[in-house]
């Protein structure tokens, strides 16, 4: 069963009235309930903007479904997670994670004893009180993620939230995650830059193109969905094997993305726009600048 159904979604910025840039060309996926999904590509691709897009913080042509409703804007059905950790900096961290909870309009005592229950899913039971400047980089994300899934959302979207954390941080994170996923049950879709981290966590990977963002493969991961930290998933053959398959698929989109302009700086795909757009992309072919 379909979780998140996207079909030929389009995305374009304007810079000004005369040009648009194409983030996004006529992309296509489908997202199963209770999966671990994750979007693989290089900086610039759309990934985020993608993932934006599904939140409802960002508008684009196509369509974009959630068990079956269309996404106009932002809503509770959907739960973000973002890089920045993004905590009310004047909250406890038990109130960061009712917050959610209290624009829903649940009751302060069953919102309490909800964000307590979450917490303590993520290991921070005994925090409750604490403020984010008196946590760690690893505890503000838990916090994040506590705060996410309180209000009981149907898809948990993940914006690189790992990546400003260092390694060990990282690695006892990602273990968190996937018990907190085997437990909820949830739809996750998460964006990462990091081919073993996006192996290790996901079911399935897309493989986004560069600019604009088109889908290039989706692999499947052959890993056993169960887990425990002793197991060594990083260093056996078919982890191996599917890292070197994504980055593989990944290395060429990053000299897409760069190399092949001829100045060392990221290709851009826009569009002329109004009458005159032949005219003034002949005079760019003429210098040297189309």
């Amino acid at each position: 069963m379909a979780s998140v159904q996207i079909e030929h979604l389009t995305k374009t910025y304007s810079s000004n009235s005369k040009v648009e840039t194409l983030a996004l060309d006529d992309l296509s996926l489908t997202i199963n309930k209770g999966e671990f999904f994750a979007l693989l590509g290089p900086s610039g691709c759309g990934k985020s903007t993608l993932l934006h897009i599904i939140g409802g913080l960002s508008s684009a042509s196509g369509t974009i479904l959630i068990n079956g409703e269309p996404v106009k804007g932002p809503g509770l059905n959907r739960g973000i997670v973002f890089q920045e950790y993004a905590l009310f900096p004047w909250k406890t961290v038990l109130e960061n994670v009712a917050f959610g909870l209290k624009m829903k309009g649940v009751p302060k005592k069953e919102r309490d004893l909800k964000a307590r229950e979450y917490l303590a899913l993520v290991g921070l039971s005994g925090f409750e009180e604490r403020y984010p400047d008196q946590l760690s980089g690893g505890m503000k994300q838990r916090t994040a993620i506590a705060r996410a899934l309180a209000f009981d959302p149907e898809v948990l979207l993940m914006d690189e939230p790992f990546a400003a954390l260092d390694a060990q941080t990282r690695e006892i994170l990602q273990e968190e995650l996937l018990r907190i996923w085997e437990k909820t049950g949830k739809t996750v879709i998460f964006v990462t830059h990091s081919i073993e981290e996006a192996v290790y966590l996901a079911q399935r990977v897309a493989v986004i193109t560069a600019r604009p963002g088109r889908i290039k493969e989706i692999v499947e991961i052959p890993l056993p969905e169960h887990r425990t930290a002793e197991e060594d998933i990083r260093s056996s053959a078919v982890f191996t094997e599917v890292r070197h398959r994504l980055w593989k698929l990944l290395s060429e989109e990053v000299v897409n993305s760069g190399a092949l302009n001829g100045y060392g700086r990221p290709q851009t795909v826009t569009r002329e726009v109004g009458e005159k757009a032949p005219l003034r992309l002949a005079a760019r072919e003429r210098t040297g600048e189309a």
